[in-house]
């Protein structure tokens, strides 16, 4: 049995490959462990999913449930003509402008069809959070933060990029970041 140490929301499909039995032990900020056992059995045509929880509000099932019950994760966007889907992790982040919405990613920029606010919604389980009234960024791909700002965030993602954000989202930011 192997034991990988990681945040829930690292948990994806393509992590729980790997040997017939491996458990993923999730822990947060003030929660419970949350084990995961994933057991291969080729006889089995369809994916089983059980979950055993405690009694009560339990915050760590309600986002595990909405990871599990997440929209097809694949974003539409389109460049010069060229339409392609994004998966979440290729998307450094998200922002309108002159009435569009781009999605940067590290080969460019791409209009993606969608509002914002549906794809605050729909990338929520997969680390994303809006930092301010037009801009969205993934957590996953933040190098650095700069809190020293006065009122506002600065973001540093994954080929230099600089995201600022606003005071009324810093809040969001820390609780997403668990600081």
């Amino acid at each position: 049995m192997q034991a990988i140490y990681l945040r829930e929301s690292a948990i994806r499909p393509e992590t729980l490959g790997g040997p017939a039995r491996s458990r993923y032990t999730e822990s947060g900020k003030g929660e419970t462990p949350m084990d995961v056992e994933v057991k291969r059995q080729p006889e089995r045509t369809e994916l089983r999913v059980e979950i055993l929880a405690p009694e009560g509000d339990c915050p760590q099932l309600q986002r595990l449930l909405a990871f599990l019950s997440a929209e097809d994760p694949a974003i539409p966007a389109q460049r010069e003509g060229e339409r392609r889907c994004l998966l979440p992790e290729d998307i450094l982040r998200l922002y309108g402008e002159d009435k569009a919405v781009r999605a940067q990613t590290a080969d460019g920029v791409y209009t993606v069809p969608l509002r914002l606010y549906e794809l605050e919604e729909r990338l929520k389980p997969f680390r994303f959070v809006r930092i301010s009234h037009s801009e969205i960024v993934n957590l996953n791909r933040v190098q650095s933060l700069d809190l020293k700002l006065s009122g506002t965030v600065r973001l540093t993602l994954t080929g230099g990029t600089a995201c600022y954000a606003s005071r009324r989202y810093v809040k969001r930011i820390r609780e997403a970041l668990d600081i």
